[in-house]
Parts: C-alpha cells; structure tokens; sequence
C-alpha cells in the first residue's frame, strides 16, 4: 500500500494513475473531493492537520509526502507507527542552492532524513507546468507577461517528477540518494511563450515584466522569502541551477520531457 499526499495536484495526480496502473494499492490523500483511479482509494486529509493522517498510513508500506502544513516530524512518527517503511519526499532545487530563502523545504528534509525511514529526496527545479499562470491572458487575448525574457531554466515536466517518484517509491537502490530533475534544457519565457504559440497555431504577444511588476504580483499568492527566492533563481540564476541533470533519464532511461511537449498534451487550457 502507498500513500500518495497532495492526490490532486500536478504531480500527485499523475504518480497516483501511474501506480494504479502498476496494480499497486493506493491511498489517494487530498483536502478536496476527487475522482480516482481503480485500485486508490481517496482519503479526505490535510497535512497541516497531521493527525488526520492516522487512519491513512496505518498498514502503509511507503509515504509520498509533499512539503506542506508544517509539522513534518509528526507525519513521520504517524507514517513510521503505521507500518510505513519507506518515504519519498518532493522537495525543492532551492533547499540545496538557496536554503536561506527555501527554509521550509529544508526543514522537511532535515526531519525525513532524520525519521529513520529508508528515504529519498526528489528536488526538481520549475515546473513546465508554471506555465499554466498564463492560461487566462493567452485564452482572454493571446499574451503572455513573465520577468528575465531571455534568462533560461531547464524547467520540468511534473509528468517525469510522477514518473521518477513511481520509480524510487516502488524500486531498490535509492535509500539514502537526493536526486536533483530537470528537464532536457534550459528554456527562457519567451521561448516557453513560442512553444505555446506553435502548439496554438496562432501567435502569443510575449509581453516582459519589470521585476516588481512580478514581485507585486507573485506576492498576492506566495510568501515573501519564496518571491525573492523565485526572482533571485529566474533572474539570477546560477550555473548549478541551470545545468541540466542526469537523474531523470538515469532513472527512467529515456530523456526528460521538452517544454513543447508538455505544451502540446496540455493545449486546452490555452485555448
């Protein structure tokens, strides 16, 4: 039996079908309703409440475990008392290159490898699926607005984190490992306009914000430290947080996902 938390998100979501898929058991764990794949079941739960958590992780043998609520020694005990053997949690790239403003991330990490579980740290960097902040100006007018036009990340298909986290969740041979996921290459806002424009068939008007243009507007749905952290990494970015990793085809043995084929599955949000 696997607990999945955060079963409705981008990466939850797929890691859940991926598993059903595999016939494994699956404890869909989320604070809202969903509809879920043969083989999980959904369990109304929030981590910020962590006791709500008791029911679900007792006869568990693994724990996929997002880094939210913020009492993540607690989630360990309930998962370590039910029976839980082996957590996989999805961090972040900033907990190893900007831990002073990615203090949350790091303190997850710090209590799972201290819980005594057998675990494993994934650590992507952007999601391609940030892209999705667009969707409402791309529909409404064919715009896109982000800050550092031309400053490229190698951004992640949230499809490949669910896919890296099945692996270790389910394999032998990752105890003890922090795996850093990228995608293929580094890829800049307008060129991740572009490949939605393409996937479109029409043009997107790429519109390049000033830095506190997208400071007031990250503020509205983000804690400060995580906004200067962000706009420091896509402004400012380090030859570490550009590079693109290996985990991701050592893992799965293929190539990453490019940005454009992300942009091509999901083209109805842009429509």
């Amino acid at each position: 039996m696997i607990v999945v938390t955060g079963a409705t998100g981008n990466v939850g979501g797929e890691l859940v079908r991926i598993l059903t898929a595999a016939g494994e058991r699956v404890r869909a764990v989320s604070r809202r309703p969903a509809e879920v794949p043969a083989g999980a079941r959904h369990w109304p739960a929030d981590l910020a409440e962590p006791a709500g958590l008791k029911t679900a992780l007792e006869g568990a043998d693994a724990l996929f475990l997002l880094v939210a609520g913020e009492e993540p020694r607690e989630v360990l005990d309930l998962a370590e008392a039910g029976g839980v053997r082996r957590v996989v949690l999805l961090s972040s790239q900033g907990a190893g290159f900007r831990p002073d403003a990615y203090r949350h991330p790091v303190t997850f990490e710090a209590a799972v490898r201290a819980s005594g579980l057998e675990w494993t740290i994934l650590r992507p960097g952007g999601f391609h699926s940030n892209s999705y902040a667009w969707a409402a100006s791309i529909r409404a007018n064919r715009t896109a607005a982000a800050p550092f036009a031309d400053v490229g990340l190698p951004t992640i298909d949230p499809a490949d984190i669910a896919e890296v986290a099945a692996a270790v969740l389910r394999e032998p041979g990752h105890a003890g490992r922090t795996y850093e996921l990228t995608g293929p290459a580094a890829i800049t806002p307008r060129e991740r306009a572009a490949a939605i424009a393409e996937a479109l068939g029409e043009p997107v008007r790429f519109v390049e914000q000033t830095r506190e243009e997208a400071r007031e507007e990250m503020l509205r749905f983000m804690p400060e430290p995580v906004v200067e952290g962000t706009l420091a990494i896509t402004g400012d970015p380090t030859a570490a947080e550009q590079k693109v990793g290996p985990a991701v085809a050592q893992i799965l043995g293929r190539p990453p996902r490019a940005f454009a084929d992300w942009a091509r599955r999901n083209l109805a949000a842009f429509r």
